[in-house]
């Protein structure tokens, strides 16, 4: 099978052309295996891309553990540049679990309109090894939690153990949330780090994420419209709001950068029902 991997602001993806006879099928049992930092290709997810119409594709998305997920906002600005690229695609419409989201590239950079929030919740506190954290909670195809720090050392702090507590706690929902910590910046952008549900780490971005900061940010006045979110692999993302955050629809703009053309080999492929060896 022919993959294609790019990333969406340090969020790497692999991703398969439909229109080369790649089904879910295929995919699904492979995601973990391909997605394996050192037996595998390594990524963040996996997609397929399965076109429906004229410029409408369904976006078939994946986490690094093989689990399924609704939405991934950086893989689907990835999946846009993708069709750009491979079907000259330069506006479309990608189906998602979550929504059908118009998409538009211009060069590398590559623009979502998402709908707003299915559920936005008021701020909660959650208690954490005796320690009271407060963090919004909302929807965005995927569920986020969305905390202000003020850490002097935002990009070295240690996310673990109070990341993982969080990502599972029992105030939330059964399947817990992804976890976004964001700090004001004096020059006005948000700095922001992810810890994601299905990786069960920290990623280098996160594009759902980022507009769940910055419809938080925004709605609670420490940060101003349109919201620029710099995340920890360097690249800058921003948000734009078509309401009034923190339930409104969200224009997503970023770069979606393409690292690499392959062919998966026989000997992956191979060792994929053999488990994923020992861990130490």
């Amino acid at each position: 099978m022919n993959f294609s991997k790019l990333h969406g602001a340090g969020n790497d993806f692999l991703l398969f052309d439909g229109k080369e006879g790649v089904t879910v099928e295929q995919l699904a049992p492979l995601v973990s295996a391909l997605c394996h930092r050192r037996l595998g290709i390594g990524a963040d997810g996996v997609l397929v891309l399965l076109p429906t119409g004229e410029r409408r594709a369904r976006v078939v998305y994946w986490n690094s553990d093989g689990s399924p997920a609704a939405f991934c906002g950086n893989g689907t600005r990835c999946a846009a540049r993708f069709a750009a690229e491979r079907w000259g695609w330069r506006e479309m419409v990608l189906e998602t679990g979550f929504a059908s989201i118009p998409a538009v590239v211009e060069g590398t950079s590559v623009t979502l309109q998402l709908p707003a929030p299915a559920e936005v919740r008021e701020e909660q506190t959650f208690v954490v090894h005796g320690s009271t954290i407060p963090a919004r909670y909302l929807m965005l195809g995927v569920p986020h939690l969305v905390l202000r720090v003020a850490w002097s050392d935002f990009w070295n702090h240690p996310l673990d153990p109070l990341a993982p507590l969080l990502r599972r706690h029992p105030q939330l929902p059964a399947d817990g949330a992804n976890v976004n910590f964001a700090k004001a910046m004096p020059d006005g952008t948000l700095a922001s780090r992810f810890f994601e549900r299905g990786v069960e780490g920290e990623t280098l971005a996160s594009g759902s994420g980022v507009v769940a900061v910055a419809l938080v940010a925004a709605a609670e006045g420490w940060a101003s419209a349109p919201v620029r979110v710099v995340t920890a692999s360097g690249r800058e993302l921003v948000v734009a709001f078509d309401g009034v955050p923190p339930a409104a629809p969200t224009r997503l703009t970023g770069p979606a950068e393409w690292v690499a053309d392959g062919v998966i080999a026989a000997d992956l492929l191979s060792g994929c029902g053999s488990g994923s060896g020992r861990r130490g």
